[in-house]
């Protein structure tokens, strides 16, 4: 059905802009007369107010129906949403949101801090009458989570996940802590997010790829995670990857944790997100996360395996993923390292968006077909996704429904069509929570930017919806904590923090409650039993045999959380898989598996055996699961599966060949090396162990790969080379002597750059020579980048910049063209070009294409046009609007894309490379230039680095393009 939804914009001109897209990065810069007004704190609050025209309409399903519970000035940009036992929802806020992009005397503005608001219904009619601040603190800035549990409101705002507590319920907090401090990301989306509580009485919380996180819990564990992520905000300068934490492990990139609530034992459930916005976790203890991407096509909604590596880096840290793309790979696959052993399958990917809040629907007020919905917010596609995850092998398969959007249909091919189309762009749904009364409230941002660090609306609009069945009067009810009925109520609640209020209370009565708690084992909500399931196995003895009972239930969720349950209460780990290891669901033995990572390996060696021999050849969710039991135990578990293998390689079944790809241990890189070259054997298994030999960390892979780069067949050669030039600058660098094994080669062009290079830096050449040398350098590309670098590095005269100027904007290298607009002057000044000029010519894609193909094609890819150099552009449609795009391509260093940060390396030799920086391990840089070349430069011949931030891209003044070529361009890339 579709509904009217309000708006406070009569009329709309800008639209989409998403976190981390552009061209080469830019962010949307709306000039003042482009944005509507917006409702002020000065303007009365009006509830209500609707469009008539179809471009004002809220599509969801048929029988649900959707209200404005609230909307500013009660509150204002609202980033995350909670609920309290009184069914009151709570609100952080984002007012202040990115002051270093986007300045206070713009826009409205906190000059104390940001603030938690508590909205109310008061009267019972479906809309928020009360709005009050629970607290503005200086120390929340752009605060992105909330949690309310009981008297406790936990804010997370990096570097701080903070607790305030309110002791006598006035609404004002009375005690304020730094609960856990250290997280990198101030001020930047990529930063820390939600807590939730789970059904098992811990803390669940996550934080995006932005640190370093250096983290110590109150019990001194010390977490150590980052990346060589850097950049989207001032503060965000120092990162780095292969960091240790107190457990032994490597984590990085975006992660997934979990603690106690008296601050003691943080663990890392799941690592190597992106910017993994929001944990939901069901009441089997299951957790789901949504991540956005780097480019246009590949945000993913996932199932997190504990423990599990999320691909988005390489394994270190060290690495982008465009560092690691394989020759052939499609940007999702490369993008999630899909196709790399260690890596969890990425789950739904949902194209281009920026994916925020998620929720778990396991009320019964909404309706039976809505239990066990999956809801995820995805702001940039302005919908709410919905999935019911059904069970695969051990593993789940994710198909996924629009459930709420300003369209129709949520689809890939979505057109601009005219100015009345970017009302729609402006749902943003930044978060979605389940109130006390079973209904669904989602936060609407409401902005015509969504990420990309700058937010639009210089009011702060922002709205609450509700959704609730279509005529039915859902109410909140009252939940009295101080029996043990008011307990059990409260647990089975819909609201997920809640639940934690009933679950503390009855697990502080002991085993008293042993009985009304068992009896929700046959309650007909499955979640009920399943919350029932984790409170018994903290009720001592007698609730743990109820728990233990289970192991044997015909139901295999019931099963796998009596497991999970018990494996947090009981010592013995290892006798407790015993008594499942047999259990008939791959998903079961899962769990087993992975209860094993930290276990000897003689401790656990039959059963490892046991898991091993179940795996059916095919299932990856359980093929990663025997990889993280066999964690640093690979070679002992290869040994002890080996009798049971053929001794000839070329003998393996798939299944073999899968297992041992996922292990790869050193003592296989022989049998890896015969399948490779056996070609009795088809391409993808020659290929298979090619790969396996490339995530050897030994020097006979090493070998084994240069030798294969000799063999007669072409393609085995052609992949052997790749895995050689690839591994020598990271995990083989120190393996071999690699300027003996394969010496790097100077071209010509290369050679006579760098003698020119010296005499123009020789004291006693004649200046008249310097400054012909220094034309002649500027004149050619490899000449040119290496005055860029001098100049750089400070190291050129003064007097010769001038000459250089008059030429260097002429080179054939768009890259030096580029770079040398930050140390020459360019002659004349640059065409000013209008968007609203551009925006009023009607675009021809016919003349659109030819743009394309002429001017962008050279680094970015459009459909079967292009190179992978820039960002994808296919589906950019789904990112911008008309005068979004028309203002990224105007304005390409306005703001740059994650991962696409133009760098400039220049080694002691005095060659230069500029283009990205796609990995940065203590061995070696690996650049890609703008050609999409990728250069390894050893970190002991780096004299000089510097980050820019102007994009590699060039304006399109500069390359002679007229309003009307960039109309039709933009007509051409929103076809």
């Amino acid at each position: 059905m579709k509904v009217a939804i309000p708006t406070p914009y009569p009329f709309f001109t800008t639209a989409i802009l998403l976190g981390g897209l552009a061209l080469w990065g830019l962010k949307l810069q709306q000039s003042d007369q482009w944005l509507p007004a917006s409702p002020g704190p000065s303007e009365p609050f009006q509830q209500g107010r609707f469009m008539a025209s179809d471009s004002g309409q809220l599509y969801l399903p048929d029988d649900l129906e959707a209200t404005v519970w609230a909307e500013a000035p009660m509150f204002y940009n609202p980033t995350n949403i909670d609920v309290d036992a009184r069914g009151r929802i709570w609100v952080t806020e984002a007012v202040n949101y990115r002051n270093f992009n986007n300045k206070p005397d713009t826009r409205l503005d906190h000059p104390n801090g940001e603030r938690v608001m508590i909205l109310e219904d008061t009267d019972g009619d479906g809309k928020a009458d009360q709005a009050k601040v629970y607290v503005e603190d200086k120390d929340l800035v752009s605060p992105l989570g909330i949690a309310v549990i009981g008297n406790k409101t936990i804010v997370s705002a990096a570097p701080n996940l903070v607790i305030y507590t309110d002791e006598n319920g006035d609404d004002k907090p009375d005690k304020k802590e730094i609960f856990l401090t250290g997280f990198g990301g101030l001020d930047h989306d990529h930063s820390l997010h939600a807590l939730v509580a789970g059904p098992d009485g811990k803390w669940y919380f996550n934080t995006g790829n932005a640190g370093p996180h250096i983290v110590t819990d109150k019990a001194g564990w010390t977490l150590r995670s980052g990346s060589l992520y850097t950049g989207g905000t001032p503060y965000n300068k120092l990162n780095k990857g292969n960091q240790v934490s107190d457990d032994g492990r490597v984590w990085v990139g975006g992660l997934a944790l979990r603690i106690n609530p008296d601050g003691t034992g943080l663990k890392v459930m799941g690592h190597n997100f992106r910017n993994n916005y929001e944990t939901a976790l069901d009441s089997y203890g299951n957790l789901w996360q949504n991540d956005n991407d780097d480019q246009v096509v590949a945000c993913r909604t996932s199932w997190l395996m504990e423990g599990g590596n999320m691909g988005y880096f390489s394994q270190d840290g060290t690495r982008y993923w465009q560092g690691d793309q394989r020759p052939g790979q499609d940007v999702p696959t490369a993008h999630w390292h899909q196709e790399d052993p260690g890596v969890v399958p990425a789950g739904d990917i949902s194209g281009a968006g920026s994916p925020t809040g998620m929720v778990v629907y396991e009320g019964d007020e909404l309706g039976a077909n809505y239990r066990g919905l999956l809801l995820s917010c995805e702001a940039g596609r302005n919908v709410i996704f919905s999935y019911k995850p059904e069970p695969q092998g051990a593993g789940y398969r994710m198909l996924r429904t629009d459930f709420i959007s300003t369209f129709p249909k949520v689809d890939e091919e979505y057109k601009w069509n005219d100015i009345r189309d970017d009302i729609r762009k402006w749902f943003r749904p930044s978060d979605v929570a389940v109130g006390t009364d079973g209904a669904l409230y989602i936060a609407d941002w409401f902005d015509p930017v969504v990420g990309g660090h700058q937010m639009k609306d210089a009011k702060g609009y922002g709205r609450i919806y509700r959704i609730t069945p279509k005529g039915k009067k859902l109410k909140s009810p009252t939940l009295n904590l101080a029996k043990t009925k008011g307990q059990l109520l409260a647990l089975m609640n819909p609201a997920v923090n809640v639940r934690m209020l009933g679950f503390e209370k009855l697990r502080a009565q002991g085993d008293k409650v042993v009985k009304p708690v068992s009896k929700l084992l046959t309650a007909p909500n499955p979640y009920h039993r399943a919350r029932a399931v984790w409170l018994l196995a903290q009720l001592g003895p007698k609730g743990q045999q109820k728990v233990q009972e289970l192991l044997k239930s015909d139901q295999v969720d019931l099963r796998i959380t009596a497991f999970r349950a018990l494996k947090q209460v009981q010592p013995d780990v290892v006798a407790l898989a015993r008594q499942v290891v047999d259990d008939p669901s791959p998903a079961v033995r899962r769990e087993v598996a992975i209860a094993l990572r930290d276990v000897p390996f003689e401790q656990c060696k039959d059963l490892l055996v046991k898991l091993a021999n179940g795996y059916d050849g095919t299932d990856r969710f359980y093929m990663e699961a025997l990889g993280i039991a066999a964690d640093k135990k690979e070679e002992a578990l290869y040994a002890a599966l080996k009798p049971a293998i053929p001794a000839n390689p070329l003998q393996w079944d798939q299944k073999t060949a899968n297992l041992l790809w996922r292990l790869h241990p050193a003592s296989a890189v022989e049998s890896m090396k015969q399948r490779a070259l056996a070609p009795t054997l088809n391409a993808d298994a020659r290929k298979q162990a090619i790969v396996a030999l490339g995530f050897i960390k030994d020097p006979a892979a090493a070998k084994a790969m240069v030798e294969l780069t000799k063999h007669n067949d072409k393609t085995v050669a052609q992949q052997a080379d790749y895995w050689t030039n690839f591994r020598r600058s990271n995990d083989w660098a120190t393996l071999l002597n690699w300027d003996e094994v394969m010496p790097p080669k100077l071209s010509d062009a290369e050679q006579k750059a760098l003698a020119m290079r010296q005499k123009l830096m020789e004291e006693y050449t004649p200046a008249d020579e310097k400054v012909k040398l220094a034309k002649e350098m500027a004149a050619n590309p490899e000449g040119g980048k290496l005055l860029v670098g001098l100049a750089a590095e400070k190291k050129l005269p003064d007097n010769l910049k001038p000459a250089i100027s008059e030429i260097i904007f002429t080179n054939p290298d768009q890259s030096v063209r580029t770079m040398a607009g930050d140390y020459f002057t360019r002659a004349g000044s640059s065409v000013a070009l209008s968007l609203k000029k551009i925006a009023a010519l009607s675009g021809n894609e016919t003349a659109g294409l030819t743009v394309f193909k002429t001017t962008c094609a050279t680094c970015h890819r459009h459909g079967e046009l292009g190179k992978d150099i820039g960002p994808e552009l296919t589906k950019i449609h789904q990112k911008f609007d008309r005068n979004g795009l028309l203002d990224a391509i105007l304005n390409p260093s306005a703001g740059l894309a994650f991962g696409y940060e133009p760098w400039l390396i220049t080694k002691k030799n005095g060659q230069t490379y500029y283009g990205f920086l796609i990995s940065d391990g203590q061995q070696a840089i690996v650049m890609k230039d703008a050609a999409g070349q990728k250069h390894t430069i050893p970190a002991a011949q780096v004299a000089s680095r510097k980050q820019y931030s102007t994009s590699l891209m060039p304006d399109p003044a500069s390359l002679g393009l007229s309003e009307q070529q960039l109309a039709d361009l933009v007509a051409y890339l929103l076809k």
